[in-house]
């Protein structure tokens, strides 16, 4: 048994996806990020960082052991299972690539523009708006060049690499962005979504998403976090 730390958000869908694929028995421990469940101390003990997704995996030989952050997890979980990630060194090599960058790019610049659509103030969007539009443009392209001539980012096979970097793709139109100038993203966008496994982790507490209700303006801890967030929190 699996017990799998998640909020709905594009973030949580990489190891809902993965979790979901493999056929994982996993027991789904809701977050509710507004209300500060991240930075509760038995949280921390499994998520240093105060971030989701995580997991705590109770079939280790006997024991327990956790793991933190989307690529980390997603590595664990295909050694695991020896699913979805190629063995040979190249394919290893390349598998990792493609997470840091996801995990380095992607992810990152994609997240930052949804701050600035959904959650910043109104009178302070408009800067960070268009610099991390181009920053989502541009990894659009990178991505849209890696599938030139292959269906999926590590060649003919489906791989965590596509499960990392399909969640802030998928949502392209949310964030103001538009596919049309990409059409090999699109395709590949579209041979994923109907894949069983990811329906199902992209409906997971489907009616939790935040959708901009909590923002920087009446939410303190889910935004505008410090250093002090940690300071009041058992070590």
């Amino acid at each position: 048994m699996i017990d799998f730390f998640y909020a709905p958000t594009p973030n949580g869908w990489k190891a809902a996806i993965m979790l979901e694929e493999c056929g994982l028995d996993y027991e789904t421990r809701l977050m509710r990020l507004g209300e500060g469940d991240q930075f509760k101390p038995d949280f921390l003990n499994i998520s240093p960082n105060a971030k989701m997704p995580a997991i705590l995996d109770h079939d280790v030989d006997g024991d327990s052991i956790s793991v933190f952050e989307s690529g980390a997890i997603l590595i664990y979980l295909a050694e695991k299972t020896g699913r979805f990630m190629p063995t040979d060194p190249i394919g290893r090599k390349e598998t990792l690539e493609w997470l840091f960058w996801q995990t380095g790019n992607q992810g990152p610049m994609a997240g930052q523009l949804s701050h600035f659509v959904n959650y910043a103030p109104e009178d302070q969007r408009a800067y960070g708006q268009t610099r991390y539009a181009g920053e989502y443009d541009r990894n659009l392209g990178v991505l849209e060049r890696r599938l030139k001539d292959r269906p999926y980012i590590l060649g003919d096979e489906y791989s965590i690499a596509d499960m990392i970097a399909f969640p802030w793709a998928f949502i392209a139109k949310p964030l103001g962005a538009s596919l049309d100038d990409f059409p090999r993203i699109a395709d590949w966008r579209g041979r994923i979504k109907t894949r069983p496994a990811v329906q199902a982790a992209i409906n997971l507490h489907k009616d939790g998403q935040n959708q901009g209700r909590q923002n920087a303006t009446n939410n303190n801890i889910l935004f505008n976090q410090s250093a002090a967030h940690f300071k009041d929190t058992p070590e």
